[in-house]
């Protein structure tokens, strides 16, 4: 069998040697508790002021403005639901978010409507964008926070974050984005960028899973989830986790110096797949396609076929792929971004994500590009017409 092909960089990212190279002394003889008076404690503390300092320059941030968290949804739940529970009492009763956003946005969104509060969600236009009218409709004075996913985990379409956090700010509404497939791809400096608040995963940029971050600007109120110690300010108490923040800051550094190179990398490939694609498939539809895109995120529908029989095709062939995000992996019903977008439940229930990455070579592209048609070829003539 020839070589595996990785296209799932979405759902999790091999976790880079130099990474693994500055975590490992803290699974060693380095460690101590970074709250503790002596010299073991004392060396942890540094280090995670440190990858704290680091990281807070990958973002264009100050050292308090980053709080480490276990993962994107912790983030995302902090974001939401501790600026909401900061400001509901001031008259600000409602959160504002898309229906494409990743289930964490929208689960903490729907809590905020247990909790007595107002939950409202944008329109979308059919490409995956948001609409403007709805979002200025949706986004007033009485809306505590709102949050825009920047790169969509599912068909890559990427969102004009700092416009429209300008625009929420103007009627002082926090905003927030998650930014999780975002980091690494795009530019984000929170000097010049007017969003409040910023959730990243480290598993999504070669650090390993069980490591995030969420970026908080100076004077955003928030209150904390978990209550306990003084860590991080009180916003998130517990024992720090020294070895998986160091991993964080030195994969978020190894990220932002890349970014460039592997846009134009992942652009490439995904461009040259999808257009192989469509010549041998010409009814295949790629979602999101006449919207910005990441580069890296390529999902397509071949009408009648099934997306789980593929994947499994796919997978007895060496290849990976997904139906769409893997945290929702195994549910019957159709992609909610599909269907948020517009897209029919046959063609939805069709949808395989192909996600680009470290792992991607030009050989990668052109097996993919050969096998996915064949199989779709079989598929069609073992399907009764």
């Amino acid at each position: 069998m020839p070589d595996p092909v990785y296209l799932d960089h979405a759902a999790t990212t091999p976790v880079r040697a130099e990474v693994l190279e500055a975590m490992q002394p803290f699974f060693g003889a380095r460690f101590g508790n970074p709250s503790s008076p002596h010299r073991w404690g004392r060396e942890a503390r540094t280090a995670l002021d440190e990858a704290r300092e680091r990281l807070a320059r990958c973002l264009g941030a100050t050292n308090d403005e980053v709080v480490f968290t276990s993962c994107g949804t912790e983030a995302d739940n902090m974001a939401l639901l501790g600026v909401w529970r900061a400001r509901e009492g001031d008259g600000r009763r409602a959160v504002v978010t898309t229906p494409i956003e990743h289930k964490a946005v929208l689960a903490a969104a729907h809590q905020v409507g247990r909790e007595g509060g107002e939950e409202r969600i944008v329109a979308m236009q059919a490409g995956g964008l948001v609409d403007d009218r709805s979002f200025d409709a949706l986004v007033t004075e009485d809306v505590a926070v709102c949050s825009v996913m920047w790169v969509n985990n599912e068909i890559g379409v990427l969102q004009d974050v700092p416009a429209l956090a300008a625009r929420a700010r103007v009627r002082g509404v926090v905003f927030h984005t998650d930014a999780v497939q975002a980091f690494g791809k795009v530019e984000v400096d929170t000097r010049r960028m007017p969003f409040d608040l910023l959730s990243l995963s480290g598993h999504k940029i070669g650090a390993p899973k069980g490591i995030g971050a969420l970026y908080i600007r100076r004077g955003t109120p928030m209150e904390p989830l978990m209550f306990g110690g003084e860590q991080d300010r009180g916003r998130r108490p517990g024992t720090e986790n020294v070895a998986m923040a160091v991993g964080l800051a030195r994969a978020a550094e190894l990220a932002v110096a890349e970014r460039a190179h592997e846009w134009e990398k992942l652009e490439r490939q995904r461009d040259r797949l999808e257009a192989a694609l469509l010549a041998r498939i010409p009814d295949a539809v790629i979602h999101g396609r006449g919207s910005p895109r990441a580069p890296h995120i390529l999902n397509v529908s071949v009408p009648g076929v099934d997306s789980e029989s593929m994947l499994m095709a796919l997978d007895l062939r060496g290849v990976a792929c997904s139906a769409g995000s893997a945290c929702q992996s195994g549910s019957v019903t159709p992609s909610h971004v599909l269907s948020a977008i517009g897209v029919s439940p046959d063609l939805a229930s069709a949808a395989i994500r192909m996600s680009l990455g470290a792992l991607t070579t030009d050989a990668c592209i052109d097996r993919v590009a050969e096998l996915f048609p064949t199989l779709v070829e079989k598929a069609r003539r073992l399907t009764p017409a």
